[in-house]
């Protein structure tokens, strides 16, 4: 409540202004806080945002990635080299010299990337990193190595339409914005700002069940003949992707919907198009393999009966019984 009172453009020079203002630096410091990040932090409209102004300002020569990334990273560096990965995803090399930016959680398989190793090397060679941490942030601890790190709130239950850049060293990025000390054009939204301080302040404790849910349903689908994409790798609680075979996601989709149950094939920005993930293809599926493969999100909300729900589902249409 005390954000939708924070009216005023925290840029302006009157009473007002300077209160706004006051939150809004209140804020920056609760989040970083929250986080653990020491350094500079640059609120945005979200992580496509902070991915925009970190890969499209950053000063540097050589810009690498790796083929399992985020689109909105993907989008931003179309032409950069692609980095080697092994069957799950991790990067396996680097490029002396150059940014690479590489996610913290694959955002469709929840592989978590070596990052604190990587980082290692990295740094040894001259180079930076910037992580993408829209589905680590507020869950796991962030990678305290990265250079520059992306958030979005509303991945642990802040609002839509607002994120962060964090930034160890602004003289990393070129300025481009009016704001924000001069790297972010446009007002700041001081409400939206608060609001992700009220989530990031929550007690955490769900992730140990979720935890728990993730991993009953893992060993249903196993059980049920199904495949659980990136098995038996280190993955964050709360994303998982499921292969049924020889039943196509779409199917999949259609029949969890009508039963009230929510989830997507590829990433879930994108699941509209129901297009092959390219996550998988860069893993090497087979795309009709891939085809049959769908995304499964677990949040504080989840609950055990849920989750039997889905199983019950899964096992009707793959054909097996439930155990």
């Amino acid at each position: 409540m005390q954000g939708l009172d924070a009216w005023a453009n925290p840029s302006s020079p009157h009473a007002e202004g300077r209160s706004a203002r006051e939150k809004l630096e209140g804020a920056r410091g609760q989040v970083k806080a929250a986080l653990g990040w020491d350094e500079e932090l640059i609120f945005t409209s979200g992580a496509s945002e902070a991915i925009a102004i970190a890969l499209g300002h950053a000063k540097a020569d050589q810009i690498v990635t790796s083929p399992v990334e985020h689109d909105a990273v993907l989008r931003m560096i179309k032409d950069a080299q692609r980095l080697p990965i092994d069957s799950a995803g991790r990067v396996t090399d680097i490029v002396p010299g150059a940014l690479h930016a590489i996610q913290h959680v694959n955002n469709e398989t929840g592989v978590i990337q070596p990052i604190a190793e990587l980082a290692t090397y990295i740094h040894e060679s001259g180079g930076w990193l910037f992580c993408d941490c829209a589905q680590s942030a507020g869950k796991i601890s962030l990678p305290a190595d990265a250079d520059m790190i992306a958030i979005s709130a509303h991945k642990f239950g802040g609002p839509p339409g607002t994120g962060a850049l964090l930034v160890r060293d602004l003289t990393l990025l070129e300025p481009g914005g009016g704001q924000e000390q001069g790297y972010r054009g446009g007002t700041e939204n001081v409400p939206a700002a608060l609001a992700m301080v009220a989530a990031l302040e929550q007690e955490r404790g769900w992730m140990l069940e979720t935890q728990r849910l993730r991993e009953m349903l893992d060993g249903a689908i196993r059980s049920s003949g199904g495949e659980v994409v990136a098995d038996d790798i280190g993955r964050i609680a709360t994303i998982a992707s499921y292969r049924m075979p020889g039943v196509t996601a779409r199917s999949q989709l259609i029949r969890f919907d009508m039963a009230g149950i929510a989830v997507s094939a590829g990433a879930a920005c994108s699941s509209g198009t129901l297009k092959t993930s390219p996550v998988l293809e860069a893993l090497g599926w087979e795309p009709q393999a891939a085809d049959e493969v769908i995304r499964v999100s677990f949040g504080p909300q989840t609950s055990e009966e849920e989750v039997r729900a889905f199983i019950a589902l899964w096992c009707d249409m793959a054909g097996a019984k439930v155990e």
